[in-house]
């Protein structure tokens, strides 16, 4: 886990513009831990005190194990998610097939391929398509807007 200490952020030289800016805020001590997995970063946990060298080993242990619980619980989190919108795409595809299916007297794949050319056609997501499809419930063809 990386992260970066200053024991009294007003002399540290590796900030010379901000780190007398925000002691002039009351800042003085700052511990910044990075939440990150092994796939992506996400971002850090900042630990601020208003005395120089209020941080100690102990400290930085313990920032540490948190930002590493983070990490995992962003990470949980964002993969949730990830899975909820591929079944909601997943399940709107699938209603629009049906209207395909129903409408033109086709098979799934055929409704499917449709949907993907419609897709590739307009330089559209085929979740986007599909949408239209459901809302509309007819093909795009040429009403499909080119900026939906």
């Amino acid at each position: 886990m990386t992260s970066a200490v200053s024991d009294d952020i007003s002399v540290d030289e590796r900030w010379p513009a901000w780190g007398p800016a925000v002691a002039e805020l009351g800042i003085r001590s700052v511990v910044s831990v990075r939440l990150e997995t092994p796939e992506r970063r996400y971002g850090s946990r900042n630990l601020f005190s208003e005395h120089p060298k209020a941080f100690d080993d102990d400290d930085l242990a313990v920032a540490a194990i948190f930002a590493r619980h983070a990490s995992v619980a962003v990470a949980s989190a964002q993969s949730e998610e990830g899975l909820r919108i591929a079944i909601d795409a997943r399940k709107l595809i699938g209603q629009a097939q049906g209207i395909l299916m129903e409408r033109f007297d086709i098979d799934a794949d055929r409704a499917f391929d449709v949907l993907r050319r419609y897709s590739q056609h307009h330089n559209r997501k085929l979740r986007e398509v599909a949408e239209w499809v459901v809302t509309y419930r007819r093909t795009p063809l040429s009403e499909f807007p080119p900026d939906a």
